[in-house]
């Protein structure tokens, strides 16, 4: 998960890429210039629990030793989180076709970070291509919960990428600034629950009328959604009363650094 929180007036390097977008070209997507700080990849499964088969991996950024994600978002800043930003991408598709993934990929993004998708998304295209990872099982996710600039300028970054062939995803819905006035303009094809929403919700009549009313509206939409941060047994159970299948949490794997999980050798609750 990736947070940024700057909003306002365009920052230089957007104003870099706006220069040589006529030309095709983005700086800030397309420059070797370095980081100048590394970092990798955990892959934490998303399980469809019905099929007890693994749906997707999101990839969380760690330090390169498996540092906590702190201690590489810590390093990025105003002038570099645009490079960071692609970086991310590239690094993330790079890592999971190296471990052969199965299943679809799921990549958070900043929507902030992007000036004109069509020409930012191209290291992404590059890298797919590159690395033979299909672009049909890329989801691109972004955190409800980062205060978008410009949140019209958010459903056209979206739109883009589905046009494309990407899959789209909402992190950590009903937790931030957009919600279901999000959803009245753009339908991603996921959206995850945020974790707060999730802790105790077996023993929560409130939890899971609010559970049950989103999962209401996103079925009438042709939205999948995903329940993340689910701890246990009971929590599991009573997802599944209330319709959904797809579940992100520790019950079923901790982020594995470098390592994506099989199916054979996961644990799954009874």
């Amino acid at each position: 998960m990736i947070q940024s929180n700057t909003a306002g007036n365009p920052a230089p390097s957007e104003y870099a890429c706006h220069a040589a977008s006529e030309h095709g070209a983005c700086p800030s997507c397309a420059s070797g210039e370095r980081l100048g700080f590394r970092f990798s990849y955990a892959y934490q499964p998303i399980v469809d629990i019905s099929k007890r088969e693994i749906f997707a991996h999101e990839a969380l950024v760690r330090g390169v030793n498996g540092e906590p994600a702190p201690s590489v978002l810590s390093q990025v800043t105003e002038d570099n989180r645009f490079r960071f930003d692609q970086a991310c991408r590239v690094k993330a598709i790079k890592t999971a076709a190296k471990l052969q993934m199965q299943g679809m990929l799921s990549i958070n993004f900043l929507p902030n970070a992007i000036y004109r998708p069509e020409l930012c998304i191209r290291s992404t295209l590059e890298a797919a291509r590159a690395h033979n990872f299909p672009v049909e099982r890329i989801i691109f996710e972004t955190v409800e919960g980062e205060r978008i600039s410009d949140a019209k300028w958010l459903t056209e970054v979206f739109r883009e990428y589905q046009r494309i062939g990407f899959l789209t995803a909402i992190d950590d819905f009903g937790a931030g600034f957009a919600g279901l006035n999000l959803l009245a303009d753009f339908q991603p094809d996921l959206i995850k629950l945020d974790m707060d929403l999730i802790r105790g919700i077996d023993q929560s009549r409130v939890r899971q009328a609010i559970v049950r009313g989103t999962v209401g509206i996103c079925a009438e939409l042709g939205i999948k959604v995903i329940a993340e941060g689910v701890e246990t047994a009971d929590e599991c159970s009573a997802l599944q009363d209330l319709g959904i299948n797809l579940l992100q949490g520790y019950l079923f794997s901790k982020p594995l650094f470098e390592t994506c999980s099989q199916t054979e050798s996961m644990v799954w609750p009874r």
